[in-house]
């Protein structure tokens, strides 16, 4: 693969003035940019926003694939040495629990808050005050303004840094969406947007209409869908690409193998890649990343996360779990390095196999490349 996505660099003073020129700088706001220096090592952009050049993904930290549910204090601990060890990015939603996920977060966060840069999403239909589930999807502004207000309160904070739409209303225009999310930008409650799984003329739009920082979507060794035009969009926009699902739900680690069973209401079992038959053929990935990782001497999902790294200097990769150990080895993927012939020869020997078996369940699978109506 041959994308290489250009990265927004701003100093100090570049983000503080397009701030400005939007109209949409608080003291708040003004002073959390002010922490926006140029990318250094260990840092990437994605649009204006700086982040660390990997993140940690909470979605399990209230509940594991819907199985079992972890030690909070444990989700504390690791949180918080996420940050020591570097990786400020921290990527939760409403959704997530629903609600959970955010307050865990918001507890961990306390004393260190000004040190990470928070993630959340709004869209999914759940209860703005339970969280239970209720059918199909919500854009409209007022409840988009409502759910953040919900978001801010479980994550104990006056502001995130980056708020995504999680997947696209298919009846509200995104111009709708951005106005609100403008309005809740010139509160400072919200510095940078984003949007996930959406269709392409969608994000060109919500891009013309209020700058997008990141794209969040799958992308991993696994599911390589956004080769197939949406880097090169995102390219051409300076909109940075944060890949959910970097380690294909573990199995690029090599802790998933052909005796693996996945427990009742695992979300695995339910994706046809993970059925045996297909699970075989996949395997062949799990081996490249495990021949990679002793000609590196690091493990499998160390070399899954490189790699995706590598693809631009905006990716920035949201690696998920709930053990301590896994956390810093995903850290520990900053330091892998490819030279030019090296990510060649594993670019192509990646393209060279073929995945077999759908990425999720058909139902959710429709959420996905959805485009925004018109507006009227």
């Amino acid at each position: 693969m041959t994308n290489q996505l250009n990265p927004t660099r701003r100093s100090i003073l570049t983000a503080g003035a397009a701030a400005l020129a939007l109209g949409s700088v608080t003291p708040k706001r003004a002073a959390a940019q002010s922490t926006a220096a140029a990318t250094v090592e260990g840092r990437r952009m994605l649009g204006g926003l700086n982040v660390s050049a990997i993140g940690l993904g909470v979605q399990n930290h209230s509940r594991t694939f819907q199985t079992t549910i972890p030690n909070r204090a444990e989700m504390h601990r690791i949180i918080r040495a996420a940050v020591d060890e570097g990786v400020t990015f921290i990527d939760t939603a409403e959704v997530y629990g629903p609600h959970e996920s955010e307050r865990i977060l918001g507890e961990a966060s306390q004393g260190i808050r000004d040190k990470m840069q928070i993630a959340t999403k709004f869209g999914f239909n759940v209860n703005l005050e339970t969280g239970a589930w209720q059918p199909g999807l919500i854009s409209r502004p007022a409840h988009i303004k409502k759910a953040v207000e919900g978001s801010l309160r479980r994550l104990r904070t006056d502001r995130v840094e980056l708020l995504y739409q999680h997947r696209v209303d298919p009846t509200v225009p995104i111009e709708e969406v951005a106005g609100a999310v403008r309005d809740l930008m010139d509160e400072g409650k919200v510095l940078h947007w984003g949007l996930s799984e959406m269709g392409p003329e969608t994000l060109r739009r919500a891009h013309a209409e209020l700058p997008v920082a990141a794209v969040q979507n799958e992308y991993s060794m696994l599911w390589r869908g956004p080769e197939n035009g949406l880097l090169a969009l995102c390219e051409e926009l300076g909109i940075g690409f944060v890949p959910f699902s970097p380690l294909g739900y573990g199995f690029l680690t090599g802790a998933i193998d052909m005796g693996t069973s996945f427990a009742p209401g695992d979300f695995r079992a339910n994706t046809s890649r993970m059925d045996p038959e297909n699970r075989e053929a996949n395997m062949a990935l799990v081996e490249l990343a495990k021949s990679w990782g002793t000609r590196k001497n690091v493990a499998p999902g160390q070399i899954a996360l490189a790699w995706l790294m590598a693809q631009g200097p905006s990716v920035v990769p949201i690696p998920g779990t709930t053990q301590m150990p896994h956390m810093l080895q995903n850290a520990g993927a900053t330091a892998v390095r490819f030279t030019p012939e090296e990510l060649a020869e594993l670019n192509a020997a990646v393209a060279a196999i073929t995945v077999k078996g759908a990425r999720m369940p058909e139902m959710v699978q429709e959420w996905s490349g959805v485009e925004a109506p018109a507006r009227s």
